[in-house]
C-alpha cells in the first residue's frame, strides 16, 4: 500500500532540501545559466505560509518526493511556485496531486485565481496546466523557445478561476 500525504512546511526545512536541490539542479540542466541574469531576489520565507501562502511536500513513506508552493500574487490572486515531482517519481500523477491540493488551499484561503508560470523549455508543465483548465497567456500554436528572446523573459504564464461562478454553482 502507497503511504501518500501532504506536510505543510517551509522552503528551509531541511527535509525537503534533497527535493529542493533536485529541483535547482533539473532547472541548471534544461536552462545553464539563461535564468540567471532575471535571479529572484532572496523573498522572505513567510511569504510561503498562512494565511497568504503555503508550502507543502508529498511524502511517500516519510520521503519526499514532489511539492509546490503558493504566495500572494495580488489580492483575488495565488502565484503558483516550485511544483516538482523528483524524477524517479514520474508519470504516476503526483504532479496533479500537488496541483490540486495547492488550488484546494488557495481557495481556502480565498484566492480567487491562480497565477503561474513555467519555462518555455518545460513540455510536460505545459501539458499538465494546459490539460487542468490553466489559461495561457501567450500563443502555444508557435515554438516555445520563441518566448527565450527578447521582447520576453523565458517564462510562459498561466491563469486559473478558482472557483465556479454561482449560476453554474446551483446548476451543478
Amino acid at each position: 500500500m502507497i503511504d501518500d500525504h501532504f506536510i505543510h512546511t517551509s522552503p528551509d526545512d531541511p527535509l525537503i532540501e534533497p527535493v529542493l536541490d533536485g529541483l535547482f539542479a533539473e532547472y541548471r540542466q534544461r536552462y545553464g545559466d539563461y535564468f540567471a541574469a532575471q535571479a529572484e531576489e532572496v523573498e522572505p520565507l513567510g511569504l510561503y505560509a498562512p494565511p497568504e501562502g503555503a508550502f507543502i511536500v508529498l511524502l511517500r513513506h516519510e520521503t519526499p518526493i514532489a511539492m509546490g508552493a503558493f504566495k500572494r500574487y495580488d489580492a483575488h490572486t495565488a502565484e503558483l511556485k516550485r511544483i516538482w515531482t523528483h524524477r524517479s517519481m514520474r508519470r504516476q500523477g503526483l504532479a496533479q496531486k500537488v496541483l490540486a491540493e495547492l488550488e484546494r488551499l488557495a481557495r481556502l484561503q480565498g484566492y480567487q485565481q491562480a497565477f503561474l508560470t513555467t519555462g518555455f523549455r518545460q513540455p510536460e508543465a505545459v501539458r499538465l496546466y494546459l490539460s487542468h483548465g490553466y489559461q495561457p497567456q501567450f500563443d502555444t500554436s508557435v515554438d516555445a523557445e520563441r518566448y527565450s528572446l527578447p521582447p520576453y523573459d523565458g517564462r510562459l504564464p498561466f491563469t486559473k478561476a478558482l472557483y465556479l461562478p454561482s449560476a453554474l454553482k446551483q446548476s451543478a
